[in-house]
């Protein structure tokens, strides 16, 4: 029909609900709305219309077949199913036929417009079905990005409305999974309004979902580098391990294991105060769910001095190894193995008379080297570790033995 391409959707959606007409009647006023939803909106005691704010001269709702007749017609043209919603009004992203493209083209495009155009009420609406969308298949991802959602996403991270911010968020998140959508949040500037979340968020769910963002950012090698140089990048995922929850602690410190992949972030790493709260975490028995992702961003780290010297200052040597006996992860056990010969090839005597005192460290090296079940690199650093330690004890005897001498002979001179 040749009318329906001077239609305008946005028409074909109820000023109410801001959802696709499924059944649409005029009021007095001559506005039309959805039945379901100028039916509660009367019920409720209105008395005037919900658009033009003029009195009901009557409550008789007027079936406007010809709307319906082009609502129905617009939509099996583009592959959008409209199915009956019930008591409970359904978005329009539910409605659409799965693998229908010209569908997914049609709603993307609608939904970014009122991202752009919409009151706060329509934006905060646009990005949660923006949100459920880009959670479905990276089809739907390719489409949203493609239709120009993430800069006007970004844009909204901005809000003091608690919830946009929260969906515009996880929406960026989602898309944040396609190639595509992770160059253009870069190029598009929003690298600063998604750091900004992190830090200053309107909630701790906020912050959480920006944190996860940056991880997947950070999963392109040429983006570590210039995200850990922006100056709240790191200090903000650090104030989130301190002070998030266990979701946001987990995200924070992900996220700073993609950006240390970049050797010249881990000294701002180290000196934002990472490896105290790491130990914290270690040593918390109610953050088990955290244990495995904090090992690992410890062996990263641990290289360095400043690392080593905080770990041995802490005198936190015996938990490593307490983890290193009991965790029944393999990938735990192995990192254990690496941040404990770091300290021992940084922290040199003192950290080699720690675990010389510990008879469980020998009988956890050897049972990984021989139960077949290592990684080569893993049972190649605690093959270096047990000779070191054999080495030392071999060196302490052997001292030991020199001074009971010599003392011996003082006697027998004497």
């Amino acid at each position: 029909m040749e009318i329906l391409s001077c239609l305008n959707p946005e028409d074909f959606r109820c000023p109410i609900s801001l959802e696709l007409m499924i059944d649409p009647v005029t009021v007095s006023t001559g506005q039309t709305y959805d039945r379901s939803s100028i039916q509660k909106w009367l019920k409720a005691g209105h008395t005037i219309c919900p658009k033009t704010g003029e009195k009901l001269t009557s409550t008789e709702l007027v079936p406007n077949t010809n709307l319906r007749k082009l609502i129905h017609q617009f939509c099996a043209d583009r592959g959008v199913s409209l199915a009956k919603t019930g008591k409970k009004s359904q978005g329009i992203t539910r409605m659409i036929v799965p693998g229908s493209p010209a569908a997914m083209k049609f709603l993307t495009k609608l939904l970014v417009r009122k991202l752009i155009l919409g009151p706060s009420e329509q934006k905060n609406k646009a990005a949660y079905e923006i949100r459920l969308l880009a959670k479905s298949n990276i089809y739907n991802r390719s489409c949203l990005i493609e239709a120009g959602a993430i800069p006007p996403l970004l844009n909204l991270l901005y809000s003091f409305n608690k919830s946009i911010q929260e969906n515009a968020a996880a929406a960026l998140l989602k898309l944040s999974k396609h190639a595509s959508g992770k160059k253009v949040m870069v190029e598009s500037g929003g690298l600063r309004s998604i750091l900004a979340v992190v830090k200053r968020g309107m909630s701790l769910e906020a912050r959480q979902i920006a944190a996860a963002t940056i991880f997947y950012l950070s999963s392109v090698k040429g983006y570590r580098k210039l995200i850990g140089e922006m100056d709240e990048a790191i200090p903000g995922l650090v104030d989130l391990i301190r002070e998030g929850t266990p979701c946001g602690r987990k995200n924070a410190v992900v996220a700073l294991f993609g950006l240390v992949l970049y050797p010249g972030n881990r000294q701002r790493v180290i000196g934002a105060g990472t490896v105290p709260l790491l130990l914290d975490i270690l040593a918390s028995p109610d953050k088990h769910e955290l244990i495995t992702d904090s090992v690992v961003l410890l062996a990263t780290l641990a290289d360095s001095f400043d690392a080593t010297f905080t770990i041995l200052r802490a005198s936190s040597l015996p938990l490593i190894t307490r983890i290193l006996q009991y965790s029944t992860s393999q990938a735990v056990k192995e990192h254990c193995v690496s941040i404990l010969l770091c300290c021992c090839n940084n922290g040199g005597d003192e950290a080699m008379a720690v675990l010389a005192k510990d008879p469980s460290v020998m009988s956890s090296l050897y049972s990984l080297t021989m139960d077949g079940s290592g990684t080569a690199q893993a049972i190649k650093k605690a093959g270096s570790l047990i000779k070191s330690l054999h080495k030392f004890h071999e060196t302490r005897s052997l001292g030991q033995g020199c001074q009971a001498f010599t003392q011996e002979q003082s006697v027998h001179v004497w």
